[in-house]
């Protein structure tokens, strides 16, 4: 039996080494497949021909050939299902239809009031969640999974164990979407998922260490250290939005005083606007427009704002020294405004050895971190009983 069990667990590997060489690099020939793997020719074609029955991918024309037979070239069937993610934000909830490739089909943006109720939040992101599914088209394994990302703590089995910001305590996420959907829901931190989603798909692409600060009403980090995310002991690392810069500071509804959040998010930027902005038109996009307009006012708010970001990244990037330090969520979108003011805090106080090699970003993705790398969380979760995941590079 012992036997038995440990074919089965080689075989696993295998397919998932076949599998993840298929998503990143299709088309590409079974040779190719077999000289990148060092797996024999026989066994690739065996792994091949499973996975095609389950249709994961499928056969194309004829490639180049190296001396011999033309090769026939493999493609992975990104549309063999489809998977949801959701940027569920304080004041907005943002979600994508995604392919297993993770490219866009359909998305929905819907406002949420702030201080809205947890009734009120669950009853739009069901809303937002039954659209994508009827947006979903026919394929052979449907809607697969569905991923959410949360401004706050959450545990393995998918709480919001709390998320200040949304005034959310030990709130069961994943159980209540589960029994509403009756399909397989992850829920994870929502820098999380961005640093992923920027990883996978964005400016962190070929990187292996990076940090990814997602700056919106709060701040949250999600850390990829050679190219794993770090979770910490108990999963509840990255709450950087909630280490001081101002010892005898503001006081957060963190219960900490002096919080970075308090300083250089987006509710910290727009408090300190509130008397340029309309009354019904207190966000971001608008100090944005007054900023392009030439506003001094605006541009130093901006500039302000841009100080104690690079304050606190300063901190993150003496303590990790990041290849990558990424900056994304709403914030993303001002990067003209901002970026100027985060560098020159950088230059001047980080240690000189610890930015020799740093770079700083604004994320690829722009506001579509989140989304991307949560669907990429539910699609991974749809590969699990397929496959064992396996880091391989080539």
């Amino acid at each position: 039996m012992k036997m038995t069990g440990d074919l089965n667990l080689v075989k696993k590997i295998n397919k998932s080494i076949v599998l993840e060489l298929l998503q990143k690099q299709s088309p590409i020939s079974r040779a190719s497949l077999a000289k990148l793997t060092g797996l024999t020719k026989a066994t690739v074609s065996t792994l091949v021909a499973e996975l095609m029955e389950e249709n994961l991918l499928y056969e194309i024309g004829t490639g180049e050939s190296s001396g011999g037979r033309k090769p026939v070239m493999l493609v992975f069937r990104q549309d063999a299902g489809y998977a949801i993610g959701v940027d569920l934000g304080v004041n907005y909830i943002h979600a994508v239809l995604t392919d297993l490739k993770g490219e866009i089909i359909h998305e929905v943006r819907r406002g949420l009031k702030g201080g809205a109720s947890q009734e009120t939040v669950l009853r739009e992101l069901k809303g937002c969640l039954r659209t994508l599914i009827a947006a979903a088209p026919e394929s052979p394994y449907g809607i697969v999974g569905i991923g959410v990302g949360v401004p706050g703590i959450t545990d393995h089995q998918g709480s919001v164990l709390f998320a200040p910001n949304l005034g959310w305590r030990n709130v069961p996420l994943q159980r209540l979407l589960e029994e509403e959907f009756r399909m397989p829901v992850t829920i994870d931190n929502e820098a999380n998922a961005g640093a992923v989603g920027e990883r996978e798909f964005g400016a962190g692409r070929g990187v292996s260490n990076l940090i990814y600060i997602s700056i919106g009403i709060g701040i949250g980090t999600g850390i990829i250290l050679k190219n794993e995310l770090y979770r910490g002991t108990s999963g509840y690392s990255g709450e950087m939005g909630h280490i001081s810069i101002q010892a005898d500071g503001k006081p957060c509804r963190c219960g900490n005083i002096g919080c970075w959040e308090l300083y250089a998010s987006e509710n910290a930027l727009l408090e300190e606007a509130s008397s340029l902005l309309p009354e019904d038109r207190k966000e971001l996009e608008e100090l944005v427009k007054l900023a392009e307009a030439g506003s001094p006012e605006a541009t130093a708010l901006f500039e302000r704002a841009g100080y104690y970001l690079g304050v606190g990244i300063t901190n993150i990037i003496n303590i990790f020294n990041p290849e990558l330090i990424i900056i994304g969520n709403r914030f993303a979108h001002a990067e003209r405004f901002l970026g100027a003011a985060v560098r020159r805090v950088i230059d001047t106080r980080s240690l000189p050895y610890h930015r020799e090699k740093l770079r700083l970003e604004f994320a690829g993705l722009g506001s579509r971190s989140c989304v991307a790398g949560a669907s990429s969380f539910a699609v991974s979760r749809f590969f699990a009983d397929r496959r064992i995941s396996v880091d391989y590079s080539v």
